[in-house]
């Protein structure tokens, strides 16, 4: 909760009178930020409305555990139904790839809840590991430094924040373990029920990384001071030199 308070202090992710739409996955991370959610009402100076929605991709999925959590811990949620996994057969060639299809898809029916109920903000649940992959995958798979913001406008106005991204992934696995939490794991992931290619450029980098740090320990402390200290005029840019 320290460190989401610094965060949100840092970003102002959170602010008096938001509606917040929190992407619940039932995964180790968003379990967490939902529970941190709940925190952070009672301990911030304002007030502010979250409400958790789980996007069912259409596979027969059953939430019932999920949904009963957050009613024992007073959080709304709702469930979205989609026809996306029927979707995905028509529209993902074999052994293609699934992640961003599926992403792309998911976040599209988040946004459009949140429009619905009115909402002006959407949590995610990235953290920094997720910050830190994404950027060396841009990095070395498309030649572009790009990574995870912690807050920023979508085209349909709507404010995305993410909460949890200056917190280890392996944090938010100690959470739930701690607390006895049931999480949702990969076998709930779509890609088991396709032929398809499974995501080697994440796990590769996902690897390096774990290398990286064991032999530099400093190094997510390093990366993340690193994303909000950035020479821009040091690249190879036209813009800073016209």
């Amino acid at each position: 909760m320290s460190k989401l308070g610094k965060t949100n202090a840092e970003f102002k992710l959170i602010e008096e009178g938001d509606k917040i739409l929190v992407g619940l996955s039932g995964g180790k991370d968003s379990l967490t930020m939902i529970h941190a959610m709940r925190e952070q009402q009672r301990r911030a100076p304002f007030e502010f409305e979250f409400i958790a929605v789980t996007v069912a991709y259409g596979m027969g999925e059953n939430f019932d555990k999920l949904s009963a959590h957050c009613e024992a811990n007073g959080i709304k949620h709702i469930i979205r139904d989609t026809k996306t996994y029927e979707l995905a057969k028509e529209k993902i060639r074999k052994n293609s790839s699934f992640c961003s299809f599926f992403s792309r898809m998911r976040r599209g029916y988040l946004y459009s809840v949140a429009l619905e109920l009115g909402c002006n903000k959407v949590a995610l649940g990235h953290h920094l590991d997720d910050a830190a992959e994404s950027f060396f995958m841009n990095f070395i798979y498309n030649g572009q430094m790009r990574s995870l913001a912690p807050i920023y406008t979508a085209t349909n106005g709507l404010v995305v924040i993410r909460p949890l991204i200056q917190m280890r992934e392996r944090q938010l696995l100690a959470f739930v373990e701690d607390n006895g939490i049931e999480a949702i794991g990969d076998e709930a992931c779509p890609a088991m029920r396709f032929d398809v290619k499974m995501p080697h450029a994440r796990a590769n980098t996902k690897q390096m990384l774990a290398k990286m740090e064991q032999d530099f320990p400093q190094l997510f402390t390093s990366l993340n001071a690193a994303f909000k200290n950035i020479s821009v005029d040091s690249f190879f840019m036209q813009e800073p030199f016209e």
